[in-house]
């Protein structure tokens, strides 16, 4: 009656599940990537040269503090 109405069979549920599982898991590890600590942040400035030595040091002890 319906040639299409079974065709998904017992695995019907497995395909949308996995699809899911995956989904999520990209959205999660995008998240951890656009999110920085303080200390990848000040690493980054120094890296680039927009602070010098001495200022990279002072904030950086003034991270471990807290």
């Amino acid at each position: 009656m319906y040639p299409f109405g079974h065709c998904w069979g017992m695995g019907g549920w497995l395909v949308p599940i996995i699809l899911l599982i995956i989904l999520f898991y990209f959205l999660k590890e995008k998240q951890k990537r656009d999110t920085s600590s303080a200390q990848d942040i000040l690493d980054h400035r120094y890296a680039k040269g927009e602070i010098d030595k001495e200022e990279y040091e002072e904030r950086s002890k003034t991270l471990k503090k807290d």
